[in-house]
Protein backbone atom coordinates (compact mmCIF):
# COMPACT_ATOMS: atom_id res chain seq x y z
CA UNK A 1 0.00 0.00 0.00
CA UNK A 2 2.91 2.13 0.68
CA UNK A 3 4.10 2.00 -2.82
CA UNK A 4 0.36 2.34 -4.34
CA UNK A 5 0.51 5.77 -2.36
CA UNK A 6 3.99 7.11 -3.06
CA UNK A 7 2.88 6.60 -6.62
CA UNK A 8 -0.26 8.36 -6.04
CA UNK A 9 1.60 11.52 -4.28
CA UNK A 10 4.46 11.85 -6.88
CA UNK A 11 6.78 10.93 -4.19
CA UNK A 12 10.31 9.35 -4.51
CA UNK A 13 10.96 7.09 -1.96
CA UNK A 14 14.60 5.38 -1.66
CA UNK A 15 13.16 2.15 -0.14
CA UNK A 16 10.40 1.61 -2.80
CA UNK A 17 12.65 2.87 -5.55
CA UNK A 18 15.37 0.73 -5.31
CA UNK A 19 13.19 -2.66 -3.25
CA UNK A 20 12.59 -5.78 -4.64
CA UNK A 21 12.91 -6.80 -8.60
CA UNK A 22 14.89 -3.31 -9.14
CA UNK A 23 11.83 -0.89 -9.11
CA UNK A 24 12.45 2.30 -10.76
CA UNK A 25 11.03 5.54 -9.48
CA UNK A 26 8.09 6.37 -11.17
CA UNK A 27 10.22 9.72 -12.06
CA UNK A 28 12.80 8.83 -13.38
CA UNK A 29 12.10 8.24 -16.99
CA UNK A 30 12.50 4.80 -18.13
CA UNK A 31 13.97 5.59 -22.33
CA UNK A 32 16.38 8.13 -20.51
CA UNK A 33 19.02 6.63 -23.51
CA UNK A 34 16.94 6.94 -26.42
CA UNK A 35 15.75 10.40 -25.30
CA UNK A 36 19.05 11.02 -25.36
CA UNK A 37 19.73 9.46 -28.33
CA UNK A 38 16.88 11.16 -30.29
CA UNK A 39 18.02 14.25 -28.89
CA UNK A 40 21.66 13.75 -30.12
CA UNK A 41 20.50 12.91 -33.84
CA UNK A 42 18.15 16.11 -34.11
CA UNK A 43 21.03 17.79 -33.41
CA UNK A 44 23.36 16.20 -35.71
CA UNK A 45 20.55 16.63 -38.85
CA UNK A 46 20.34 20.33 -38.33
CA UNK A 47 23.79 21.03 -38.02
CA UNK A 48 24.06 19.18 -41.52
CA UNK A 49 21.53 20.88 -42.60
CA UNK A 50 23.64 23.79 -42.41
CA UNK A 51 26.70 22.46 -44.41
CA UNK A 52 27.77 24.43 -48.11
CA UNK A 53 24.94 22.83 -50.12
CA UNK A 54 23.01 21.38 -47.58
CA UNK A 55 21.58 24.80 -46.36
CA UNK A 56 19.72 25.40 -49.81
CA UNK A 57 16.96 23.16 -51.45
CA UNK A 58 18.37 20.21 -53.48
CA UNK A 59 15.87 20.30 -56.05
CA UNK A 60 15.12 24.66 -56.24
CA UNK A 61 17.93 26.14 -54.38
CA UNK A 62 15.37 27.74 -52.03
CA UNK A 63 17.41 28.74 -49.12
CA UNK A 64 17.37 27.29 -45.26
CA UNK A 65 15.30 23.97 -46.41
CA UNK A 66 13.03 22.22 -43.65
CA UNK A 67 12.46 18.97 -44.88
CA UNK A 68 14.41 16.39 -46.44
CA UNK A 69 14.28 13.01 -48.21
CA UNK A 70 16.31 10.66 -45.78
CA UNK A 71 16.60 7.90 -48.35
CA UNK A 72 17.69 9.99 -51.36
CA UNK A 73 19.70 12.09 -49.06
CA UNK A 74 18.62 15.83 -49.67
CA UNK A 75 17.67 18.68 -47.66
CA UNK A 76 14.49 19.91 -49.50
CA UNK A 77 12.33 23.40 -49.32
CA UNK A 78 8.42 22.83 -48.32
CA UNK A 79 6.92 22.85 -51.36
CA UNK A 80 9.71 20.08 -52.86
CA UNK A 81 8.77 17.56 -50.37
CA UNK A 82 5.36 18.36 -51.10
CA UNK A 83 6.60 16.80 -54.60
CA UNK A 84 8.40 14.23 -53.09
CA UNK A 85 5.55 12.79 -50.83
CA UNK A 86 3.82 12.45 -53.87
CA UNK A 87 6.40 10.14 -55.74
CA UNK A 88 5.26 7.51 -53.01
CA UNK A 89 7.41 6.54 -50.09
CA UNK A 90 8.93 3.53 -52.50
CA UNK A 91 11.15 6.31 -54.31
CA UNK A 92 11.18 8.87 -51.19
CA UNK A 93 11.16 9.05 -48.12
CA UNK A 94 10.36 12.70 -46.28
CA UNK A 95 10.82 13.88 -42.79
CA UNK A 96 10.89 17.03 -41.36
CA UNK A 97 14.28 17.95 -39.80
CA UNK A 98 12.69 19.45 -36.52
CA UNK A 99 9.19 18.38 -36.05
CA UNK A 100 10.28 14.16 -36.82
CA UNK A 101 12.43 11.91 -35.10
CA UNK A 102 15.33 11.01 -36.65
CA UNK A 103 17.51 7.70 -36.00
CA UNK A 104 20.99 6.57 -36.07
CA UNK A 105 20.34 5.04 -39.57
CA UNK A 106 18.76 7.85 -41.65
CA UNK A 107 20.88 10.48 -39.59
CA UNK A 108 24.39 8.34 -41.50
CA UNK A 109 22.44 8.32 -44.68
CA UNK A 110 21.99 11.91 -44.70
CA UNK A 111 25.73 12.77 -43.65
CA UNK A 112 26.98 10.33 -46.29
CA UNK A 113 25.00 11.73 -49.20
CA UNK A 114 23.87 15.08 -48.57
CA UNK A 115 22.87 17.36 -51.70
CA UNK A 116 25.94 17.88 -53.67
CA UNK A 117 26.44 13.89 -53.82
CA UNK A 118 22.94 13.77 -54.77
CA UNK A 119 23.50 16.54 -57.73
CA UNK A 120 26.22 14.56 -58.92
CA UNK A 121 24.30 11.17 -59.35
CA UNK A 122 20.62 12.44 -60.03
CA UNK A 123 21.36 15.63 -62.23
CA UNK A 124 24.62 13.96 -63.94
CA UNK A 125 23.30 14.81 -67.31
CA UNK A 126 20.90 17.29 -67.86
CA UNK A 127 20.30 19.04 -71.14
CA UNK A 128 20.87 22.46 -72.03
CA UNK A 129 17.72 22.96 -73.02
CA UNK A 130 15.89 21.59 -69.63
CA UNK A 131 14.70 24.58 -67.65
CA UNK A 132 15.38 24.00 -63.76
CA UNK A 133 12.98 25.80 -61.85
CA UNK A 134 13.59 28.03 -59.21
CA UNK A 135 11.45 29.32 -56.20
CA UNK A 136 8.29 30.40 -57.46
CA UNK A 137 8.31 28.99 -60.76
CA UNK A 138 4.67 27.56 -62.33
CA UNK A 139 4.02 24.40 -59.96
CA UNK A 140 3.89 21.98 -63.26
CA UNK A 141 7.80 22.52 -63.85
CA UNK A 142 8.62 22.15 -60.36
CA UNK A 143 6.71 18.36 -59.94
CA UNK A 144 8.14 17.49 -63.08
CA UNK A 145 11.60 18.13 -62.41
CA UNK A 146 11.58 16.07 -58.78
CA UNK A 147 9.60 13.41 -61.05
CA UNK A 148 11.95 13.49 -64.01
CA UNK A 149 15.14 13.31 -61.52
CA UNK A 150 14.02 10.87 -59.06
CA UNK A 151 11.14 8.63 -60.24
CA UNK A 152 11.83 8.32 -64.12
CA UNK A 153 15.60 9.38 -63.38
CA UNK A 154 15.92 11.24 -66.78
CA UNK A 155 19.18 12.75 -66.29
CA UNK A 156 21.22 9.43 -65.39
CA UNK A 157 19.70 7.50 -68.37
CA UNK A 158 19.68 9.57 -71.11
CA UNK A 159 17.23 7.36 -73.49
CA UNK A 160 15.02 8.53 -71.33
CA UNK A 161 15.01 12.22 -72.44
CA UNK A 162 12.40 11.68 -75.10
CA UNK A 163 12.51 15.78 -75.49
CA UNK A 164 15.67 15.64 -76.94
CA UNK A 165 14.68 15.72 -80.37
CA UNK A 166 14.14 17.66 -83.56
CA UNK A 167 10.66 16.66 -84.23
CA UNK A 168 7.47 16.13 -82.24
CA UNK A 169 4.02 15.71 -82.90
CA UNK A 170 0.49 14.97 -80.71
CA UNK A 171 -2.78 16.20 -79.71
CA UNK A 172 -3.39 19.13 -77.21
CA UNK A 173 -6.24 20.83 -75.81
CA UNK A 174 -6.62 24.40 -77.39
CA UNK A 175 -8.79 27.00 -76.33
CA UNK A 176 -11.49 28.35 -79.36
CA UNK A 177 -10.26 31.89 -80.54
CA UNK A 178 -14.02 33.38 -79.72
CA UNK A 179 -15.17 31.18 -77.07
CA UNK A 180 -14.37 29.70 -73.49
CA UNK A 181 -14.16 25.86 -74.92
CA UNK A 182 -11.14 23.97 -75.89
CA UNK A 183 -11.35 21.35 -78.62
CA UNK A 184 -8.55 18.73 -79.31
CA UNK A 185 -6.31 19.75 -82.00
CA UNK A 186 -3.25 18.24 -83.46
CA UNK A 187 0.23 19.73 -82.95
CA UNK A 188 3.52 19.11 -84.79
CA UNK A 189 6.89 20.67 -84.80
CA UNK A 190 9.92 20.83 -86.98
CA UNK A 191 12.14 22.10 -89.26
CA UNK A 192 11.68 25.19 -87.25
CA UNK A 193 8.28 25.66 -87.45
CA UNK A 194 5.13 25.01 -85.22
CA UNK A 195 2.08 23.65 -86.88
CA UNK A 196 -1.70 22.97 -85.79
CA UNK A 197 -4.60 21.38 -87.31
CA UNK A 198 -8.26 22.09 -86.94
CA UNK A 199 -10.30 18.82 -88.46
CA UNK A 200 -8.85 15.62 -87.97
CA UNK A 201 -7.71 14.68 -91.47
CA UNK A 202 -6.54 18.16 -92.47
CA UNK A 203 -3.55 17.57 -94.81
CA UNK A 204 -2.54 21.43 -94.78
CA UNK A 205 -2.38 23.09 -91.02
CA UNK A 206 -4.00 25.93 -89.91
CA UNK A 207 -1.62 27.81 -88.64
CA UNK A 208 2.69 27.85 -89.45
CA UNK A 209 4.35 29.53 -86.53
CA UNK A 210 7.96 29.69 -87.47
CA UNK A 211 10.17 29.02 -84.07
CA UNK A 212 12.32 32.24 -83.83
CA UNK A 213 9.35 34.00 -83.66
CA UNK A 214 7.45 31.99 -80.96
CA UNK A 215 7.28 33.36 -77.24
CA UNK A 216 6.07 29.93 -74.94
CA UNK A 217 4.76 31.05 -71.46
CA UNK A 218 4.21 28.17 -69.45
CA UNK A 219 1.57 27.21 -67.20
CA UNK A 220 0.07 31.60 -66.29
CA UNK A 221 -2.17 31.70 -63.57
CA UNK A 222 -5.02 33.58 -65.75
CA UNK A 223 -5.65 29.67 -67.66
CA UNK A 224 -6.58 28.20 -64.60
CA UNK A 225 -4.81 25.10 -66.14
CA UNK A 226 -1.85 24.07 -64.22
CA UNK A 227 -0.82 22.25 -67.33
CA UNK A 228 -0.99 24.91 -69.62
CA UNK A 229 1.36 26.49 -72.04
CA UNK A 230 0.52 30.04 -73.77
CA UNK A 231 1.61 30.51 -77.05
CA UNK A 232 2.35 33.97 -78.68
CA UNK A 233 3.72 35.09 -82.10
CA UNK A 234 3.36 37.88 -84.55
CA UNK A 235 0.46 37.60 -87.00
CA UNK A 236 -0.15 40.54 -89.86
CA UNK A 237 1.67 42.77 -87.71
CA UNK A 238 -0.52 42.30 -83.96
CA UNK A 239 0.30 39.37 -81.61
CA UNK A 240 -1.79 36.44 -81.55
CA UNK A 241 -2.23 34.34 -78.65
CA UNK A 242 -3.10 30.71 -78.56
CA UNK A 243 -4.13 29.20 -75.34
CA UNK A 244 -3.32 25.22 -74.79
CA UNK A 245 -3.01 22.43 -71.78
CA UNK A 246 -3.13 18.67 -71.59
CA UNK A 247 -4.33 16.50 -68.91
CA UNK A 248 -0.92 15.20 -68.13
CA UNK A 249 1.83 17.23 -66.77
CA UNK A 250 4.57 15.21 -68.10
CA UNK A 251 3.31 16.00 -71.59
CA UNK A 252 3.10 19.39 -71.43
CA UNK A 253 6.53 19.79 -69.98
CA UNK A 254 7.57 17.14 -72.89
CA UNK A 255 6.09 19.67 -75.34
CA UNK A 256 8.06 22.85 -73.57
CA UNK A 257 11.04 21.12 -73.44
CA UNK A 258 10.92 19.56 -76.64
CA UNK A 259 10.23 23.59 -78.09
CA UNK A 260 13.35 24.92 -76.15
CA UNK A 261 15.86 21.97 -77.33
CA UNK A 262 14.69 23.00 -81.16
CA UNK A 263 15.40 26.41 -80.86
CA UNK A 264 18.57 25.76 -79.07
CA UNK A 265 20.05 24.18 -81.76
CA UNK A 266 18.76 26.59 -84.01
CA UNK A 267 20.44 29.60 -82.31
CA UNK A 268 23.56 27.59 -82.20
CA UNK A 269 24.06 26.60 -85.54
CA UNK A 270 22.94 30.49 -86.57
CA UNK A 271 25.74 31.67 -83.76
CA UNK A 272 28.28 29.01 -83.62
CA UNK A 273 30.18 31.02 -81.64
CA UNK A 274 28.05 31.46 -79.01
CA UNK A 275 27.84 28.70 -76.04
CA UNK A 276 24.48 26.87 -75.23
CA UNK A 277 24.44 28.54 -71.71
CA UNK A 278 24.89 31.99 -73.53
CA UNK A 279 21.70 31.25 -75.62
CA UNK A 280 19.75 29.80 -73.06
CA UNK A 281 18.03 32.64 -71.67
CA UNK A 282 16.81 33.40 -74.85
CA UNK A 283 14.76 30.05 -75.50
CA UNK A 284 11.54 30.83 -73.55
CA UNK A 285 10.37 32.97 -71.16
CA UNK A 286 7.62 33.05 -68.80
CA UNK A 287 5.41 37.02 -68.56
CA UNK A 288 7.31 39.57 -66.29
CA UNK A 289 4.30 40.55 -64.82
CA UNK A 290 0.71 40.65 -65.68
CA UNK A 291 -2.63 42.24 -63.94
CA UNK A 292 -5.14 45.16 -64.20
CA UNK A 293 -4.71 48.51 -64.60
CA UNK A 294 -7.14 51.18 -65.72
CA UNK A 295 -5.92 53.32 -68.75
CA UNK A 296 -6.73 56.50 -69.87
CA UNK A 297 -6.16 58.22 -73.63
CA UNK A 298 -4.46 60.75 -74.33
CA UNK A 299 -7.35 63.66 -73.82
CA UNK A 300 -8.71 64.86 -70.02
CA UNK A 301 -12.04 63.84 -71.73
CA UNK A 302 -11.14 60.19 -71.67
CA UNK A 303 -12.43 57.86 -69.09
CA UNK A 304 -10.25 55.30 -67.31
CA UNK A 305 -11.17 51.85 -69.03
CA UNK A 306 -9.87 48.27 -66.84
CA UNK A 307 -7.39 46.60 -69.09
CA UNK A 308 -5.53 43.36 -68.29
CA UNK A 309 -1.69 44.61 -68.80
CA UNK A 310 1.12 42.06 -69.78
CA UNK A 311 4.73 42.80 -69.65
CA UNK A 312 6.47 40.71 -72.11
CA UNK A 313 10.03 41.31 -72.16
CA UNK A 314 10.15 44.75 -74.38
CA UNK A 315 6.61 44.31 -75.24
CA UNK A 316 3.60 45.65 -72.74
CA UNK A 317 0.35 44.57 -74.58
CA UNK A 318 -3.11 45.41 -72.70
CA UNK A 319 -6.50 43.26 -73.30
CA UNK A 320 -9.87 43.70 -72.75
CA UNK A 321 -9.84 40.55 -70.80
CA UNK A 322 -6.94 38.29 -69.97
CA UNK A 323 -7.86 35.20 -72.20
CA UNK A 324 -8.26 37.44 -75.23
CA UNK A 325 -6.39 36.05 -78.68
CA UNK A 326 -5.51 39.49 -79.13
CA UNK A 327 -4.22 42.51 -77.25
CA UNK A 328 -6.42 45.99 -78.35
CA UNK A 329 -2.99 47.63 -77.78
CA UNK A 330 1.22 47.42 -77.81
CA UNK A 331 3.72 49.52 -76.39
CA UNK A 332 7.40 49.20 -77.33
CA UNK A 333 9.68 49.46 -74.34
CA UNK A 334 12.86 51.00 -75.44
CA UNK A 335 15.82 51.88 -73.51
CA UNK A 336 15.77 55.21 -70.94
CA UNK A 337 18.15 57.07 -73.45
CA UNK A 338 15.71 57.04 -76.27
CA UNK A 339 12.77 59.14 -74.30
CA UNK A 340 11.57 56.14 -72.72
CA UNK A 341 10.51 56.66 -68.94
CA UNK A 342 8.15 55.78 -66.78
CA UNK A 343 7.16 58.49 -62.95
CA UNK A 344 4.04 58.40 -60.47
CA UNK A 345 1.34 61.08 -61.42
CA UNK A 346 0.10 62.31 -64.49
CA UNK A 347 0.68 64.60 -67.32
CA UNK A 348 -0.72 68.24 -67.63
CA UNK A 349 -4.42 68.17 -69.21
CA UNK A 350 -5.11 64.31 -68.15
CA UNK A 351 -7.60 63.21 -65.83
CA UNK A 352 -6.42 62.00 -62.35
CA UNK A 353 -6.92 58.80 -60.75
CA UNK A 354 -5.81 57.22 -57.74
CA UNK A 355 -2.35 55.09 -58.13
CA UNK A 356 -1.66 56.69 -61.47
CA UNK A 357 1.39 56.74 -63.28
CA UNK A 358 2.65 57.65 -67.12
CA UNK A 359 4.80 55.87 -69.43
CA UNK A 360 6.77 58.30 -71.25
CA UNK A 361 7.99 57.33 -75.25
CA UNK A 362 8.94 59.19 -78.33
CA UNK A 363 5.52 59.10 -79.73
CA UNK A 364 3.44 59.79 -76.59
CA UNK A 365 2.81 59.39 -73.02
CA UNK A 366 0.84 56.20 -71.89
CA UNK A 367 -1.09 56.72 -68.21
CA UNK A 368 -2.02 54.32 -66.29
CA UNK A 369 -3.57 53.24 -62.44
CA UNK A 370 -2.94 50.77 -60.32
CA UNK A 371 -5.51 48.89 -57.65
CA UNK A 372 -2.82 49.84 -55.64
CA UNK A 373 0.27 51.76 -54.60
CA UNK A 374 1.90 48.56 -54.12
CA UNK A 375 1.08 47.42 -57.04
CA UNK A 376 1.84 50.71 -58.67
CA UNK A 377 5.56 50.34 -57.60
CA UNK A 378 5.70 46.83 -58.87
CA UNK A 379 4.61 47.84 -62.22
CA UNK A 380 6.68 50.56 -62.61
CA UNK A 381 9.46 48.68 -61.20
CA UNK A 382 9.00 46.19 -63.54
CA UNK A 383 8.97 48.63 -66.85
CA UNK A 384 11.93 50.68 -65.11
CA UNK A 385 14.18 47.05 -65.81
CA UNK A 386 13.31 46.86 -68.81
CA UNK A 387 13.80 50.60 -69.46
CA UNK A 388 17.27 50.75 -68.38
CA UNK A 389 18.61 47.06 -70.60
CA UNK A 390 20.21 47.73 -73.71
CA UNK A 391 18.53 46.61 -76.99
CA UNK A 392 19.18 43.68 -78.67
CA UNK A 393 19.32 43.02 -82.59
CA UNK A 394 15.97 41.21 -82.68
CA UNK A 395 14.68 43.88 -80.45
CA UNK A 396 14.39 46.34 -83.26
CA UNK A 397 12.24 44.14 -85.54
CA UNK A 398 9.40 43.44 -82.53
CA UNK A 399 9.99 47.87 -82.35
CA UNK A 400 9.82 47.86 -86.82
CA UNK A 401 6.43 46.09 -86.31
CA UNK A 402 4.62 47.54 -83.79
CA UNK A 403 4.94 50.94 -84.65
CA UNK A 404 4.30 49.84 -88.32
CA UNK A 405 1.02 48.48 -86.85
CA UNK A 406 -0.13 51.65 -85.10
CA UNK A 407 1.11 53.93 -88.07
CA UNK A 408 -1.45 51.81 -90.20
CA UNK A 409 -4.19 51.89 -87.99
CA UNK A 410 -3.44 56.24 -86.61
CA UNK A 411 -6.60 58.12 -87.38
CA UNK A 412 -9.07 54.95 -87.42
CA UNK A 413 -11.35 55.64 -84.50
CA UNK A 414 -12.45 51.81 -84.80
CA UNK A 415 -9.17 50.62 -84.99
CA UNK A 416 -7.93 47.50 -83.68
CA UNK A 417 -5.36 49.47 -82.03
CA UNK A 418 -7.10 52.48 -80.48
CA UNK A 419 -5.68 53.55 -77.41
CA UNK A 420 -8.65 53.62 -75.08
Amino acid sequence: MRWKWAKKKGVKESKDAGGEGGRVSPSEPRNAPAAAMGDRNSRRIIELAKLVGNSVCGDCGCSNPEWASYNLGVFICTTCATWHRKLGTHVSKVKHLKLDKWDDEQVQNMEEIGNEKAKQKYEQHVPPCYRVPKPGDPPVLQEQWVRAKYERQEFIHVDKQTYNTNEIEGRLMKKARDENKYYERKFSVSENCLKYYNKENSKEPKVTITLSELSVCLAPPKMKQNNGMQLSYMCDGSTRHIYVYHASGETIIHWYMAIRNIKLNRLLVAYPSATPEEVVPYLTNDFTMEGWLSKTGPSERDAYRKRWFTLDDRKLMYHENPMDPYPRGEIFLGHKDDNYSVSEGVPRGCKEHDCAFSLVTPDRTFVMSAPTREERAQWMKAINTVLERPLRPQDNQSKAEIEAKRKSSRGSRHSFFNFH
